[in-house]
């Protein structure tokens, strides 16, 4: 399973972190992401890792803490930015729409 959580959703691989819509400043970075839907909140929670980039870091310490973050098929996600782990990634974490795939799930009347 994803080291998350067995209910969890997950996605590792490639991602590409804009900081912010219309950005022209984009990094590509291995990510472990994960999340599920919150039946206390009514939302979709997702956290995960993003592996050490200088660039995302000079960022963050220039105060950026809101990102998009992108897979390679295209879903996207818009994140926050947490302090830099022992290894220099950054852990980022979001509620809404994933950066990954989901499964659909119709519910009946």
């Amino acid at each position: 399973m994803s080291g998350f959580d067995d209910g969890e959703e997950e996605y590792r691989g490639m991602v590409t972190v804009l900081l912010s819509e219309g950005s022209s400043e984009d990094f590509e970075v291995q990510a472990h992401l994960a999340g599920h839907f919150s039946p206390l909140t009514g939302d979709y929670r997702w956290k995960g890792r993003l592996s050490a980039e200088p660039g995302i870091t000079r960022a963050y310490e220039r105060g950026a803490r809101t990102v998009i973050v992108r897979t390679p098929d295209g879903h996207e996600g818009v994140g926050t930015l947490d302090t830099p782990n022992l290894w220099g990634g950054h852990p980022v974490n979001g509620s809404g729409t994933p950066p990954f795939a989901v499964p659909r799930i119709d519910l009946d009347d």
